[in-house]
């Protein structure tokens, strides 16, 4: 395995270390679940939430067929992104694959244990929130995700600026 690849991968096991991490101290010493709430600072809190759907809280499952089903689907997206990462050659993009492939992880283990994925970052601006309630696997698919369409848009942007090959002569 090349050098990219396995700090792509190490970039995965941290991001899902530190995911279950935050978790476990939210949950466990924090008592975030019984508390619901704890002011840090003024534009940021610890918000307990349990996201039974997928991103944005979307196709909620509300019944065990349905929670193993979202283990399932989100299982069948962290293997193409292990596949993608294998067949990837740009440094960078294997990097950011290894952000979403954590944190994509760090999410499946919450929905078994759990039967949802436990929230608590909470980014707020008085009444204005440009997320909803997330948590640090979340973030690491999200930043991942932009990283790879940032790294798309520019390369294309990049070859279209190239000039074309030396002209043909007929």
């Amino acid at each position: 395995m090349n050098p990219a690849r396995r700090l792509g991968f190490i970039i995965a096991g941290i991001t899902f270390l530190a995911d279950q991490a935050l978790k476990w101290l939210v949950m466990g010493p924090l008592a975030l679940p019984e508390r619901l709430q704890i002011d840090l600072v003024p534009f940021f809190r610890l918000t307990w939430a349990e996201n039974r759907g997928v991103s944005l809280g979307m196709f909620t499952a509300e019944s065990d067929a349905g929670r193993w089903s979202l283990v399932a689907l989100t299982a069948l997206i962290s293997i193409g992104v292990v596949v993608w990462m294998l067949r990837e050659k740009a440094r960078g993009d294997i990097l950011a694959l290894g952000l979403v492939l954590g944190g994509a992880l760090g999410n499946i283990v919450d929905r078994v244990r759990f039967g949802y994925v436990a929230d608590y970052a909470d980014l707020h601006f008085g009444e204005f929130r440009p997320f909803m309630i997330f948590n640090l696997a979340d973030a690491a698919i999200s930043i991942g995700v932009l990283i790879v369409l940032a790294r798309s848009l520019l390369s294309r942007e990049k070859a279209a600026d190239q000039p074309a090959g030396p002209a043909s002569e007929s």
